[in-house]
């Protein structure tokens, strides 16, 4: 062989090599799945940290357990589901993620065997490392039961002869709880904090594009209609107003952990997480792992 001939082929050789190793890297990137009861649901309470994996180049799926078909005082049914689906893609699209919309009425969801089944399926059809979710106390049942069917789920996804048609996870994934402010019959715990400051406009720019929730139903619904401003820039400065959430102290101690007490200090925006005692149980080592974001903080 030729000099030059050796020269290319070794030089295609390595670059076979390289892209090898880093096709085997991404086939190890961390999977995240995110799962509401309604499509707004997860932009609402974890759209910032989505957008921080998304960001870093990382797997994100949210899925909406109801179609939506029944928030609005004006449409309903295959209308209002049609247009809450719309308005899910364009979220998706703007935080960076997959976004799924299963086809169960909205303020009829019950904790059946059936949407287990689908649960489990999306689960492990995301391959997922990381699972986040309601937990099952909640003003609203869609929430509650979502929480209760994803802890259902979350030993089921391991078990081949439950439904086998779908591949069964070979390891278990991390089971985490969004934030919420109910106290019965046991207050939320904020075992992670993430900072989503750099990212805060993503997550209310994914929230801008549920206008059926944000512009029209919530504001009905909780008596403040008349707040809402009729222009985009002034309805994007009001909901990003409207929907910043005050980082209480326990929520502080949590990004003091992971960020320290000076960064943490000048944190602006923060979102927060509950570990599930279902699921695999991470020490502080491996959420840094599952949360790369926090890796090199501290």
């Amino acid at each position: 062989m030729k000099p030059f001939c050796k020269k290319s082929f070794c030089s295609l050789l390595l670059f076979f090599l390289m892209y090898t190793i880093i096709q085997a890297q991404d086939d190890k990137k961390i999977r995240i799945i995110m799962i509401g009861a309604h499509p707004d649901d997860c932009d609402d309470d974890g759209g910032g940290t989505a957008a921080l994996f998304a960001q870093m180049g990382y797997a994100v799926k949210f899925v909406s357990v109801t179609n939506g078909d029944a928030g609005h005082q004006l449409t309903g049914g295959v209308e209002l589901a049609r247009r809450r689906f719309a308005e899910a893609q364009e979220a998706g699209k703007r935080l960076g993620v997959v976004y799924d919309v299963l086809d169960n009425h909205d303020g009829q969801l019950m904790p059946t065997l059936e949407v287990r089944l689908q649960i489990i399926k999306k689960i492990r059809e995301w391959n997922a490392d990381i699972v986040i979710a309601p937990r099952p106390n909640d003003y609203h049942p869609d929430h509650r039961y979502t929480g209760v069917l994803v802890q259902d789920a979350a030993y089921m996804v391991a078990v081949p002869n439950i439904a086998p048609e779908t591949p069964a996870l070979t390891k278990n994934p991390v089971f985490l709880y969004f934030q919420d402010r109910f106290k019965r019959p046991n207050p939320f715990r904020p075992d992670i904090g993430i900072d989503i400051t750099n990212v805060f406009e993503k997550k209310i720019a994914a929230l801008d594009a549920h206008e059926s929730q944000m512009y029209e139903w919530l504001p009905w619904i909780g008596h403040y209609a008349d707040k809402v401003p009729q222009d985009k820039t002034g309805r994007i400065k009001w909901l990003a107003e409207t929907r910043k959430q005050a980082i209480s102290q326990e929520i502080k101690t949590a990004l003091e952990k992971w960020y320290g007490k000076e960064k943490a200090a000048v944190i602006k925006n923060a979102e927060a997480f509950e570990i599930c005692e279902y699921g695999a149980q991470p020490n502080d080592e491996m959420i840094k792992k599952l949360f790369p974001m926090l890796a090199n903080e501290k």
